[in-house]
């Protein structure tokens, strides 16, 4: 499993942006593989956590090359003021299965 974790601060969002996010989380659910999304935001800091889950790597790279997510890349400065994103492949994953999570079968 592979899960790509998507950090970011932000300036100011406009239409375009939450054309493209729309857009782009779609792309994600049509993906090869993906099990699912979740986001977090931290009320101190304002700052944005969006993680997606897939089986393989395979899905993650259709998404890298979504033409929608290469327009939001060229554009980001316009609505971040910064982020940072994880690729990683997951080990494992337990808990009491009482959590409905992309990552519990």
């Amino acid at each position: 499993m592979y899960s790509a974790t998507f950090i970011f601060d932000t300036k100011q969002f406009d239409a375009d942006f939450h054309r493209l996010d729309a857009l782009i989380a779609e792309a994600a659910r049509q993906t090869e593989g993906y099990l699912g999304e979740e986001a977090w935001e931290d009320p101190k800091t304002g700052r944005i956590s969006n993680v997606y889950y897939w089986e393989s790597e395979i899905g993650m790279r259709q998404l890298i090359e979504h033409p929608n997510h290469l327009e939001a890349k060229r554009r980001y400065s316009e609505w971040l003021a910064g982020y940072q994103v994880i690729i990683s492949q997951v080990m494992r994953t337990y808990g009491d299965k009482r959590i409905a999570h992309a990552t519990v079968s």
